[in-house]
This record gives C-alpha cells, sequence and structure tokens, in this order.
C-alpha cells in the first residue's frame, strides 16, 4: 500500500481526476482518495514515482508520506 500527499485538491471532481490519473497507468490499482486530508491509499504494482507522476500529469502535486518512525521496526 502507497500512501500519498496531494496537494491542490478542493472538490470531488478533483477526487475524481487523481483517482482517473492512477487507474490510466494501473487499471487494476485500488484507489482511495481523501479530500479532507488530502491524501491518498493505493494499492497498485505501479511504482511510487509513476503514480506521482500520473497524478502531477492531472494537475496536481502528489509525494510519498514519509513514516514517523523510519521505516523499519
Amino acid at each position: 500500500m502507497q500512501q500519498l500527499t496531494i496537494s491542490d485538491m478542493t472538490c470531488s471532481h478533483c477526487v475524481w481526476a487523481v483517482e482517473k490519473a492512477v487507474k490510466a497507468v494501473d487499471p487494476n490499482a485500488k484507489v482511495a482518495v481523501n479530500l479532507e486530508t488530502g491524501s491518498a491509499e493505493i494499492e497498485s504494482t505501479i511504482g511510487t514515482e509513476a503514480l506521482i507522476a500520473a497524478i502531477a500529469d492531472a494537475g496536481y502535486k502528489a509525494s510519498a508520506e514519509k513514516s514517523c518512525c523510519g521505516g523499519a521496526a
């Protein structure tokens, strides 16, 4: 599961556009975009950078969320 922060979303159309952008690069992806938190959870075989690029092409700035504890437990 990939966690992305997405900025510049203001409405449900923005959510739809982000979902559509992800599905364009991976039609089998599971996407949950949260407008209130400006985030997305994406289950995909496509790499994070490719997802970020697809979302950027749709007009939104996306970045990978950082782990609070440096990753490994």
